[in-house]
């Protein structure tokens, strides 16, 4: 049971990502954040629930059709955590070892070389780990407003 959870957040992660590139793709820039879960995912920001609505449908076709690299977004908030950890996993290792008058600008050169390849491997994350783009039994059950500025897309597994 808790693998197919998984799977389900997994599935409607890649699916949030490319409903929110579809919507960047018709709007142009503007802030959203979204949120994952296992029957759906949250997106937060001044959206219009039809719009919405349209675009997860719009994304979830293109998916389905095998655009897979929609699944990945340079604007995941994986990214974000990758580089916190290889930041200060390098730091942590830098102010360890050496001459402790060098200690600080080795730890933060380190970090900076965690942040810059950070980057492709924030990626490779998203496309192995925490997004699953094939959902050709998933299905899109509706779209509601919660909250001024938070609205929730459902989607189930068909049988």
């Amino acid at each position: 049971m808790p693998c197919r959870w998984i799977d389900a957040v997994r599935r409607n992660h890649a699916l949030e990502h490319a409903t929110v590139a579809v919507f960047l793709a018709r709007h142009g820039p503007t802030r959203l954040a979204g949120r994952a879960s296992g029957d759906g995912f949250f997106i937060l920001g001044e959206v219009d629930e039809s719009e919405l609505d349209r675009c997860a449908r719009e994304a979830l076709a293109r998916l389905q059709r095998g655009e897979a690299s929609l699944a990945v977004s340079p604007l995941c908030g994986t990214n974000i955590a990758v580089a916190g950890l290889l930041a200060a996993g390098a730091a942590t290792a830098v102010l360890s070892t050496g001459p402790v008058r060098r200690r600080f600008g080795n730890a933060f050169t380190a970090a900076m070389l965690g942040v810059v390849i950070a980057q492709p491997i924030g990626r490779l994350v998203q496309r192995y780990i925490t997004t699953r783009p094939d959902l050709d039994r998933v299905e899109l059950v509706g779209t509601r407003t919660l909250l001024p500025g938070i609205r929730k897309v459902y989607t189930r597994a068909r049988a």
